[in-house]
């Protein structure tokens, strides 16, 4: 993917609401070319997104009294920031989607979501044309804040673009390589019992940012995920290989229940695999990792 410069008479201006280690990533990518702003609660983090290229702006989407000045600064936006930790709503786009509606000048926005919002597919391959079916409040949050986001999309004429993105991984990023999982001793589920998992580098998933915010289409989503189709055994079994540690033990799925919490357990009853096609396509995006053994 190329990074298209701005016009030479202004640089675009990109707000990006939850700069963690993706929107570094992203901010990396575009220092120099674009006016950056990030949006942090935590006052710990401004050094650190200043040194990255951006201007600091303190504020909090639980705290709707903080946003008044979104509105204003930014053509487009990039919005990283979870759902809050529980109910089956999303009120920190709501809150959001009033900052900039008060501004005006927003005209595309990329919303990173999460593959989750299709539920148990069991271990179909599809494309974005699925309709979803959460099963979880965590999954209906992001239904939820995607659906607030294109309806403010098309109330305003701003271009809405859906990032739906599986497991993160990278060698760099907190808790982003199996190693730790697979040092712990974690079991697996045996094949006849495994799911089907989807993943993407963070490196390739901040360039699908970028390539979204510069072509993605009004109101469309798309599957940010690499080309692997592998069960979730075979993942760690491939992680183990290359770190030269110990494949994870193999369990039947009443065993995992009984050893797992609920949390890994969830993860442990969804199975798909996304397509990605139209990322590649309409974005335009070349993957600089197409499969986890590349990018482990």
């Amino acid at each position: 993917m190329t990074i298209s410069p701005p016009p030479r008479s202004r640089r675009s201006r990109l707000l990006i609401i939850g700069c963690g280690d993706v929107g570094l990533r992203v901010l990396r990518l575009l220092a120099g070319r674009w006016q950056l702003t990030a949006l942090t609660s935590d006052p710990a983090r401004v050094p650190a997104l200043r040194a990255a290229g951006a201007r600091p702006l303190l504020g909090d989407l639980d705290d709707a009294a903080t946003l008044g000045r979104l509105g204003g600064l930014a053509e487009a936006v990039l919005h990283l920031a979870p759902p809050p930790g529980e109910g089956a709503q999303d009120s920190r786009s709501r809150a959001l989607i009033e900052a900039l509606a008060r501004g005006g000048c927003v005209r595309r926005l990329v919303y990173a979501s999460t593959s989750g919002v299709y539920g148990d597919c069991a271990g179909a391959r599809f494309d974005e044309t699925r309709a979803v079916a959460p099963t979880t409040d965590r999954a209906r949050r992001r239904v939820d804040a995607e659906r607030q986001l294109r309806r403010f999309g098309c109330r305003a004429g701003v271009a809405v673009s859906i990032l739906r993105i599986p497991g993160i991984y990278a060698a760099d990023r907190a808790g982003g390589h199996p190693r730790e999982r697979l040092a712990r001793g974690t079991p697996v589920l045996r094949d006849e019992d495994d799911v089907y998992t989807n993943h993407i580098h963070a490196d390739d998933l901040a360039r699908a940012c970028v390539a979204a915010l510069l072509r993605g289409a009004p109101q469309r989503i798309y599957h940010a995920s690499d080309d692997s189709e592998l069960k979730m055994g075979a993942y760690f079994d491939l992680a183990a290989d290359l770190a030269g540690l110990p494949r994870p033990p193999r369990v039947a799925r009443a065993e995992a229940a009984a050893r797992l919490g609920p949390m890994l357990m969830s993860f442990m009853s969804e199975s798909r695999r996304l397509d990605n096609r139209r990322l590649k396509a309409e974005l335009r995006l070349a993957l600089r990792y197409p499969t986890v053994a590349e990018g482990l």
